[in-house]
């Protein structure tokens, strides 16, 4: 696990380039504490590449980055790990390759020698951000990884190119343009993150996953292509497979993915919370390790947030040696002042304070952390999918124009007649609108403002991964579709971005077992009943892990890895918050419509309403933007 930094311009002064590029590479230090490098064209002068390395694999020299290719080819700085590179090695070898060290970097670049770009991307198991320089065809590759578990940020303005792992690297280069992207903004105040490609800043987007963009001397771009589809997996499921089958078959497939996770040269952890995700991969850890494994968890006092409990019980039953915190309100709230540098663009996921606590935690022990992270998207963990497929095929069943009728209702008379609960009525309007697209209804059932581009004034809503496809698409397997969606947009950009940033501030770095292709492809193919059957979620996973731990397991309820935010902005954030919403401040910085922030901020306050969600996320941007101001 890395960061990663580049340059890439037409003006020729290696002098100029290298204090740029060191500059954005030790911007990134947190990611990479252990050792720092560069690589300028000495030709020109006009590329220049950036590392930051957080040893884990082939801890000698031979693992340093920048890299060249044997033949002088490539020069390459990569963040990630390449699971499989064992196995791309072995066969590297027999085609003639040979290796002067152990790292997966230099095993990369023997696969794009051998197999060229796409084919080699295609072929890597792991989770990455790559940058490749060509030196013979004078062009630059970037790629992500098919999830999105590691970040990248790219763009141009004023005739240079920069890329980096985060905006804090970009925002060193001379040449970086800060101009804040109002649709960008809209779409954080509707989902709490901002979804790739888009970016908080007008000049620079985020690689999707599972794709790469090559860039030429002329600064000319192409792509970004796709070299894998994860909705290629939604063909028609499998009704035949059996239980058994189905049961031996993810356990081969998990099995060999928790292996692959644990390879490395430094000490590997887990977080435990006891739910069943992150119970399966601890179990499987201990199978496969020949100590105790090293285990983490948070504790609250709250009972309605607190997992630790289950989290001790199966770690005490499968004997980790297991670490538990008990975190106060002030531990938790001396977290929200570092946010905006430890997120780097505004993120408004509040189970980002806890993960920032656990991976501290975490970090005293180990430089590696496996996750149970993917399987609530691969196999419908998600209490919300029967729940919000349950109303919509219920007010599906009305006619176009009673619906539109209910809605005129609701958004024209109650919102008007009952202010407290004018956001739900807004709310239930707008899905009883939207009840004939599941693409629509699901949007808006996840949406925390109704309007988002209303109230920041943006010129219209950018399309997302809630609206691909067409609605009889969504609507021939609505399971599927809901599943689909929410890993191609919630996973990628709120899970892996909430992890990989509070991993990656103290140098810890996070691996999701479940986001394997490999497994992917079975999940994604099973029939519906191997995830939902008798009114229990994750039915296949709940039955391996039945086999691992005892019954009572199984019986637990999901909680979310959350924070009271709502008696928070009442109590010890009401200072804070007031100062980031004073309405002279809102004006004149002119991001938000500022009376109706100190509308719904003064019905907070006066308990007429709980809009922590609705707030947070304005919050969120309006302490990263204090931060920004404050470091321009």
């Amino acid at each position: 696990m890395c960061g990663i930094a580049g340059i890439l311009q037409s003006k020729l002064d290696a002098q100029a380039i290298r204090a740029q590029i060191e500059s954005m590479r030790d911007a990134l230090a947190h990611r990479g504490p252990n050792d720092k490098g560069t690589w300028i064209d000495d030709k020109n002068g006009g590329v220049a590449l950036g590392h930051r390395r957080l040893s884990v694999i082939d801890l000698s020299p031979l693992g340093a980055q920048p890299m060249a290719s044997v033949d002088g080819r490539y020069v390459i700085v990569f963040n990630g790990e390449i699971y499989n590179f064992l196995h791309l090695r072995a066969e590297l070898e027999t085609l003639g390759h040979e290796f002067q060290g152990g790292s997966d970097t230099e095993v990369a670049l023997g696969c794009f020698l051998e197999w060229g770009i796409e084919t080699a991307l295609q072929r890597f198991e792991g989770m990455f951000a790559i940058a490749l320089w060509d030196k013979r065809d004078q062009c630059l590759y970037l790629a992500r990884d098919r999830f999105g578990e590691k970040p990248l940020y790219y763009g141009a303005a004023n005739g240079v190119f920069i890329f980096a792992s985060e905006l804090k690297a970009l925002r060193a280069h001379p040449s970086f343009s800060s101009q804040i992207n109002r649709q960008a903004l809209s779409l954080l105040l509707r989902h709490t993150y901002i979804p790739s490609p888009h970016c908080i800043f007008s000049h620079y987007q985020k690689l999707q996953p599972a794709t790469w963009i090559r860039i030429d001397r002329d600064l000319n771009s192409r792509g970004p292509q796709n070299y894998w589809n994860l909705e290629r997996f939604t063909r028609i499921p499998d009704e035949q497979i059996s239980d058994s089958e189905a049961l031996q078959e993810l356990e081969t497939l998990i099995s060999q993915s928790v292996r692959e996770k644990m390879v490395a040269d430094v000490p590997v952890g887990a977080f435990l919370s006891g739910g069943v995700d992150s119970s399966l991969v601890v179990a499987l850890m201990r199978k496969y390790s020949s100590s105790p494994v090293n285990t983490f968890s948070i504790g609250f006092d709250d009972v309605e947030l607190n997992e630790a409990h289950q989290a001790e019980q199966t770690a005490k039953y499968l004997g980790t040696s297991h670490t538990e915190l008990y975190v106060t309100e002030k531990d938790l709230l001396s977290v929200v002042p570092d946010i905006p540098k430890i997120y780097d663009e505004p993120f408004a996921d509040p189970s980002q304070i806890p993960t920032v606590l656990v991976s501290r935690l975490a970090r005293e022990k180990v430089t590696v952390a496996l996750t149970g992270d993917g399987g609530d998207e691969l196999f419908a963990g998600y209490d919300r999918y029967p729940s919000t497929l349950a109303k919509w095929e219920r007010t599906s069943r009305s006619s176009a124009f009673s619906r539109r009728v209910r809605a005129s209702f609701l958004l024209h008379i109650k919102a008007r007649l009952d202010s407290k609960a004018a956001k739900k009525y807004h709310k239930k309007g707008q899905m009883q609108l939207a009840a004939g697209d599941l693409r629509k209804f699901y949007r808006n059932q996840m949406s925390y403002w109704t309007y988002p581009e209303s109230i920041v004034a943006a010129d219209g809503e950018p399309v997302t991964q809630f609206m691909r496809g067409s609605r009889g698409q969504a609507q021939s397997d609505p399971w599927q579709w809901l599943t689909m969606t929410d890993a191609l947009c919630y996973l990628p950009d709120d899970i892996m971005v909430k992890v990989d940033r509070a991993g990656m501030s103290v140098g810890l770095e996070t691996r999701a077992p479940f986001l394997d292709s490999r497994l992917a492809a079975f999940a994604l193919a099973l029939p519906l009943r191997m995830h939902y059957r008798g009114g229990v979620q994750k039915w296949l996973l709940r039955q391996m892990l039945g086999e691992m731990l005892p019954g009572e397991a199984m019986d637990r309820s999901k909680r979310g890895f959350g924070v009271p935010l709502d008696s928070w902005l009442r109590g010890p954030l009401r200072e804070w918050a007031n100062e980031l919403l004073k309405p002279s401040r809102l004006r004149g910085e002119g991001y938000f419509d500022q009376s109706e922030i100190t509308e719904i901020w003064d019905s907070h306050l006066n308990n007429r309403a709980d809009q922590m969600w609705p707030l947070w996320p304005v919050l969120m941007f309006q302490s990263w933007l204090e931060d920004s101001s404050r470091h321009a």
